[in-house]
């Protein structure tokens, strides 16, 4: 459904993106995770067509964002930081206005709208004023908006920002009903949000792709222990030569492993080495981290990128 190929943003010499590749499939939810000023949202920018790209390709559904801009804003649904909201029009109104603009037949506009609202729960405000609405309620307004045309792609940037934990979790959920009838990108630097809410997840780091797989698969690749009857400094030694291998350390009968990003599975040469080294191997396993380990991991000071990035 999304398909962006050495994706670069440039504002004059600063770099705001830099060579990012990524797909996301049908039905997925990915979590585009990173810290303040990473990227994300100049990404989201680029995919919706608001900003062109230095260099690069994106397609979504088949159209590319930048020789078809005007298809993509037809199959995408789009909810910036702040909610594209009228506060003086009345929520039914507004989400009404916002079908319109987006072409949806008459014979389909009261059954889109009545959906949209339905969907996120506003049926008891759909008459309120949006500007007497709390920030919850407001947020819940940007994601009607963003489905009422009944959009395949949802793109969301920090949808839950500012919110009490009731509305954070109220938001989570509505995310996750959207799941399968749409494709999400969801971009956030809040990390339970991500957990809660998404299957893959994209780590991107002053402009850079640095980390992106399956979270049940993130927290343990690369990461790894080995049980063995008496730790010695030369099977230390000879582990941490072989290629690939970023750190090890032994503490008790453990030794931990790490494997640099994007190393190829060697996991067979390292038990090898260990049992050519002396060291008596009883267990190996993988181990894992949870979503605050590997996030600090990959956008720690050894993996950010010298440079001015936006």
């Amino acid at each position: 459904m999304i398909d962006v190929k050495n994706l670069t943003k440039m504002y004059g010499t600063r770099i705001a993106i830099e060579d990012i590749s990524f797909t996301v499939a049908k039905g997925e939810i990915l979590g585009f995770l990173g810290p303040n000023g990473a990227g994300k949202s100049t990404t989201m920018k680029i995919l919706t067509g608001f900003m062109p790209a230095t260099s690069g390709t994106a397609s979504v559904c088949g159209f590319d964002v930048f020789n078809s801009p005007m298809e993509i804003k037809k199959v995408i649904g789009y909810l910036p930081e702040n909610p594209p909201v009228y506060l003086e029009m009345p929520v039914d109104e507004y989400i009404t206005f916002v079908a319109k603009l987006h072409d949806v037949p008459k014979n389909q506009l009261k059954t889109r709208v009545d959906y949209a609202i339905e969907k996120t729960a506003l049926g008891d405000v759909r008459k309120r004023i949006i500007g007497n609405l709390s920030k919850g309620f407001r947020q819940r307004v940007g994601l009607a908006q963003a489905v009422v045309h009944d959009p395949k792609v949802l793109i969301l940037d920090e949808p839950t920002v500012g919110l009490d934990p009731v509305q954070i979790v109220e938001i989570r959920e509505l995310i996750k009903s959207l799941a399968g009838e749409h494709t999400i990108v969801l971009s956030t630097h809040i990390l339970p949000e991500v957990t809660a809410t998404c299957q893959k997840i994209l780590i991107i780091n002053r402009g850079k792709i640095v980390a992106q797989d399956l979270i049940a698969n993130l927290g343990t690749s690369g990461n790894y222990f080995m049980t063995v009857k008496k730790i010695e400094n030369a099977g230390i030694e000879a582990i941490s030569k072989v290629a690939g291998v970023e750190k090890v350390s032994g503490t008790g009968h453990q030794i931990s492993i790490t494997l640099s990003p994007g190393c190829p599975d060697n996991r067979d040469i390292i038990i090898e080495t260990a049992i050519k080294s002396g060291l008596k191997v009883l267990e190996f396993g993988s181990k894992s981290e949870n979503l605050e380990q590997v996030f600090l991991k990959y956008t720690s000071q050894d993996y950010r990128q010298q440079g001015d990035h936006l």
